[in-house]
């Protein structure tokens, strides 16, 4: 399986886009089960960072550009240019998307 070149810039030094395959997404939704989120909402009251919330949102972000190479794949590219990130939280879940644009680059 070939690796996808993820990149938030909008070109790839070295190399020239020769296939535009168009937009991609990668999308997640998660959530921390009761027992955890109400130990980290104690958290909340003493100060400092919360681990469990933030472990959950870097497993999510993962989880989105996963989701986001797989489709740039499917397409038949080999990089995904200006990739961004959207997210939300609420309660105790959290949204994310990923997307870019799917292209073929070549090495110049």
């Amino acid at each position: 399986m070939e690796d996808i070149l993820v990149l938030t810039m909008n070109d790839a030094p070295g190399y020239r886009v020769v296939e535009v395959y168009g937009e991609v997404f990668g999308l997640t939704t998660r959530s921390r089960n009761a027992f955890s989120s109400a130990g980290q909402q104690l958290k909340t009251i003493v100060g400092g960072e919360i681990a469990g919330y933030t472990k959950l949102q870097h497993e999510t972000r993962a989880s989105a550009i996963e989701r986001l190479t797989q489709e740039a794949r499917e397409k038949g590219a080999n990089a995904v240019l200006a990739m961004r990130f959207d997210s939300s939280t609420f309660g105790n879940v959290d949204s994310v998307a990923a997307y870019g644009t799917a292209v073929k680059l070549e090495k110049i």
